[in-house]
């Protein structure tokens, strides 16, 4: 019997202590990740994009709290300057991602959500089990990006010290 692949969304709320101008530079610049959040082990440009790095190609290696790695090829699909950055992932998840960021006074708010379709035969097995270890897992490595990206604008930029952390689920 083939079982069809498990599909689930993942959304975090950053809320960074930075200008949007800066909070987007630092996400759109994959090749700066490992310098900040703890779970990028590795980045690797495939393809470069366009002056918006639209069909930019990466392939990112992701540790993560559970015993095993996250390997993606991840292409940027669609760019709406310090707004919007789409990105499709296939590898050994198959994803959508959407980053939005919205300026506000001292801060920007950011909420990513990452559509997952599960493709490894044992995450798809175990998932109706897993699924909340699987979220606890993203909700980790999501958390580590926040701390890290305020403590890299921070040093880097100069911005303000981080405050209590936005919730990530």
């Amino acid at each position: 019997m083939s079982m069809l692949p498990t599909r689930f969304d993942l959304v975090s709320q950053w809320r960074i202590y930075a200008p949007v101008e800066r909070v987007w530079a630092a996400i759109t610049d994959p090749a700066s990740w490992p310098r900040w959040w703890p779970y990028v082990r590795e980045v690797q440009t495939l393809r470069e994009g366009d002056a918006d790095g639209l069909g930019a190609l990466r392939r990112i290696d992701w540790a993560t709290r559970l015993p095993y790695r996250i390997v993606i090829e991840v292409e940027a699909v669609e760019s709406v300057r310090q707004q919007r950055l789409r990105v499709r992932s296939r590898g050994q998840l198959d994803a959508e991602g959407l980053w939005l960021l919205r300026a506000e006074p001292g801060f920007t708010d950011v909420t990513y959500v990452w559509r997952v379709t599960l493709k490894g035969r044992w995450m798809r097995w175990l998932a109706p089990l897993l699924k909340p270890v699987f979220r606890w897992n993203h909700r980790s490595v999501m958390c580590a990006g926040e701390v890290g990206l305020r403590r890299y604008l921070e040093r880097v930029e100069g911005a303000p010290a981080p405050r209590a952390a936005a919730k990530s689920g």
